[in-house]
């Protein structure tokens, strides 16, 4: 089990740029495949990034490609979100997720593969 804090939500206007930050507990963090989801009121949890346990591996959510980077720092078991040029359509909890990988390379885009959940924080684009 690891345990996961999110921070780094705010209020931007849009075209705006935010980075998320999700710290993790424990001394396994670098066996964990980590990811983004976002949750927008009365709608599912929806992928938005994730990266694989040696950082080298990434996807991302179509509509994000080219405006979010995912990062991590496995000395300091740490997992990142820059989110540049934001949208309205970003206004979202943001989660950060865990999963247990057996391969260094995995990046998992469901959110039934992640097991360890933060508590979320809440980021709003205005026009």
């Amino acid at each position: 089990q690891v345990q996961l804090v999110e921070s780094g939500g705010g209020l931007v206007q849009a075209g705006g740029s935010l980075r998320l930050a999700c710290a993790a507990s424990g001394r396994t963090f670098a066996s964990y495949t980590m990811g983004w989801f976002r949750q927008a009121p009365g709608k599912e949890r929806d992928f938005v990034g994730g990266i694989s346990r040696n950082g080298i591996s990434t996807q991302y959510t179509d509509s994000v490609k080219g405006r979010f980077t995912i990062s991590r720092d496995n000395a300091k078991n740490m997992v990142y979100l820059q989110m540049n040029d934001l949208k309205l359509e970003d206004t979202a909890v943001y989660y950060c997720g865990a999963a247990t990988a057996s391969s260094t390379y995995a990046v998992f885009t469901n959110s039934r593969s992640y097991d360890n959940w933060g508590q979320g924080t809440q980021v709003t684009v205005s026009s």
